[in-house]
């Protein structure tokens, strides 16, 4: 029992129930629908700008998504406009990590898929710790600088370029 609630994360914030969906609503999308209660994912972090949630599919001991609360489409639709956000997306993962007792910040992947390897449409960060602990496959699926995934980092200074001439 003690051990079942060793591994169970810490929340952060706990989301108000949304009476209605609103414009920031994709019905089809299952995000949004998690962001909305419609699920019964348990929310670990949820305010007015992003909310948090376990990977059903773990690749590391804490594996968690970072999601904008309102829809936002996947990485490769973002501007220069939208840095700020995806740096709020990588400290609400630190802070997730930090309140499930994550303290090596060296050994943690921020990053997201890089379309058309996404399985879901909605910006999500994947949020992978410890990274030393990694699996062979999600060693794959979460490898920096390959065709498929992209870091935060990486995605930051790509959206800081976009729009200044060669």
């Amino acid at each position: 029992m003690a051990e079942a609630e060793a591994t169970r994360p810490a929340q952060v914030d706990i989301c108000k129930t949304n009476s209605a969906p609103d414009a920031g609503y994709d019905k089809k999308c299952i995000f949004c629908k998690i962001v909305n209660k419609e699920m019964k994912t348990e929310l670990l972090h949820c305010d007015e700008e992003l909310s948090c949630f376990k990977d059903i599919h773990p690749g590391a001991p804490h594996h968690y998504l970072v999601v904008p609360t309102k829809h936002v489409g996947n990485c490769k639709s973002l501007g220069k406009e939208h840095v700020p956000l995806v740096e709020q997306m990588v400290e609400t993962g630190k802070e997730i990590l930090r309140k499930n007792n994550v303290t090596d910040l060296s050994d943690v992947r921020f990053g997201f898929h890089w379309p058309p390897f996404c399985s879901v449409t909605h910006l999500h960060l994947h949020v992978l710790a410890p990274a030393s602990q990694m699996g062979f496959m999600s060693r794959l699926f979460y490898r920096p600088n390959s065709y498929w995934f992209i870091t935060a980092e990486q995605l930051i200074e790509l959206l800081k370029s976009k729009g200044e001439t060669n």
